[in-house]
């Protein structure tokens, strides 16, 4: 009797929890057609479905980072009060037009910093040009630098950035350094510990196993961040490795492109490298006066950092914005490129108005599951005029949206929904036709060096290729 009044009660906690977990999904869930599924899932498994729902279905990443920011652990930058639209009186860069002006002000209503002008962007190309040009602002460092990776290599390159770094600690600069505690692990000896033997203060970013007892494998800090004495800073797609070293450009193991800044944004750089140190460490850091407008210098610059603690999905609204405020042009490059269906519709949008959408990928990726998800989506591009292009080895980690003749967007974000949902990214948006100019010509000496894609190609896989690629691409937002 009593097992019997046992059943039925277990019975019956199964069927309010299967009830709970479908109205969390109905109230919760964004799209209707995964609500749906989840709902049906949780009513008519039981047991099964609402254990799979609260495992799969809840995005707890973005809970725990949210949790952390109203905690008061997160970027004090952010309080409650500003996380809504506010439309800034940012300046306007001095080429007017409709489209730009609708781009301004989405850009202006997401982002939680001003538009800077008077700032000078220098592209550089590879380790070869990338790490000469950090090393020197390092070793002519007078007060400050702050350094932010996801990968430090304890290579030949990543020990050279640690002798410069802690003889800058010698001779009493505020040297401090936060290396993702996930990307570390990518190297051994680890360069934290090299670093913390040569005086330089080095701590972790969300280490995998935490004191509260969970399990951090994503939420991941790939932002990539270098400021010295706040006058001169450094953003882009580039870690520290030999891998991103080579004598000749053609013939290294990563392609990479990276950024050397000058002017107001500099300041916002570093806001964001104190921001994740006080995310790490806990400690109370005050920000100090941006630098002024460089004179003779023409862009318009704004940080954009993204990440789960976030309102806003910055990055793919802003993306979004640009590509439906295209006129002529857009251009892409991106290691990973797993598009959402919003950015695919944009896409396609765009090259249904007449405007030339020309995308370069990796020919090989060094994740062949994310290349085979890939290839499962470009069908959906190519059939209504998007032009593809595969670069030939070695691999490129190039990270660039320009869109006509007057905006550029560039940093550490590839176009897939790990940087897009899950990291801690920064990327720099760009108004200025000179340095647009100066990537377009990258971005076409690229193209010319690149096999385009087409469709009877995409089509003409053989049936297990095109099977293995749709089940890859199923796990897409995991990817």
């Amino acid at each position: 009797m009593l097992l019997h009044h046992l059943n039925w009660l277990f019975g019956l906690l199964l069927l309010m929890a299967g009830f709970f977990s479908a109205g969390h999904a109905l109230l919760y869930r964004r799209d209707p057609r995964a609500a749906l599924v989840w709902i049906l899932i949780c009513l008519f498994i039981p047991g099964i479905g609402f254990s799979l729902y609260w495992l799969l279905g809840v995005n707890r990443i973005r809970t725990r980072a949210r949790s952390w920011q109203t905690s008061g652990r997160g970027m004090q930058w952010l309080t409650p009060a500003s996380r809504h639209f506010v439309i800034s009186a940012d300046p306007v860069p001095p080429f007017p037009a409709e489209n730009l002006a609708a781009l301004l002000h989405l850009s202006n209503a997401i982002t939680r910093r001003p538009l800077t002008a008077g700032n000078r962007l220098r592209p550089l190309i590879n380790g070869n040009e990338i790490f000469p040009a950090m090393l020197q602002a390092i070793a002519k460092a007078e007060e400050s630098i702050f350094l932010s990776t996801y990968i430090f290599g304890s290579d030949r390159i990543g020990r050279r950035f640690i002798n410069e770094l802690g003889a800058a600690a010698q001779r009493g600069v505020d040297v401090r350094v936060l290396v993702d505690a996930l990307g570390e692990r990518y190297a051994l000896p680890s360069a934290r510990s090299l670093l913390n033997r040569a005086g330089v203060r080095t701590v972790r970013f969300l280490p995998p196993f935490t004191s509260w007892g969970m399990f951090h494998l994503h939420l991941r800090n790939h932002r990539k961040l270098l400021t010295v004495d706040r006058r001169i800073g450094f953003t882009g797609g580039i870690n520290i490795g030999r891998s991103w070293l080579s004598s000749k450009i053609d013939r290294g193991d990563v392609i990479d492109l990276h950024f050397q800044a000058e002017g107001p944004v500099v300041g916002q750089i570093e806001d964001t490298f104190l921001e994740d140190w006080h995310f790490a460490t806990g400690e109370e850091v005050s920000t100090r006066p941006h630098s002024p407008p460089l004179e003779d210098c023409t862009a318009y610059c704004r940080g954009i950092s993204a990440g789960p603690n976030e309102d806003f999905e910055k990055l793919r609204w802003l993306m979004v914005g640009a590509l439906d405020c295209a006129r002529q042009r857009v251009r892409i490059m991106t290691p990973y490129f797993i598009p959402d269906r919003d950015l695919i519709s944009s896409i396609n949008s765009a090259a249904l108005r007449g405007v030339k959408v020309e995308i370069i990928l990796p020919g090989r990726s060094n994740l062949p599951y994310v290349h085979w998800a890939t290839r499962a989506y470009l069908w959906e591009l190519l059939e209504y005029g998007t032009r593809i292009y595969y670069r030939p080895p070695p691999f490129a980690h190039n990270k660039l949206l320009l869109v006509d003749t007057f905006f550029a967007l560039v940093g550490s974000a590839n176009l897939d929904p790990r940087s897009l949902r899950l990291n801690f990214e920064f990327n720099v948006e760009v108004f200025d036709p000179e340095t647009v100019k100066i990537l377009s010509e990258h971005f076409e000496q690229t193209r010319r060096n690149s096999r385009q894609v087409t469709l009877e190609e995409v089509d003409g896989r053989p049936l297990p290729v095109r099977l293995r690629d749709s089940f890859c691409k199923l796990f897409s937002p995991f990817l």
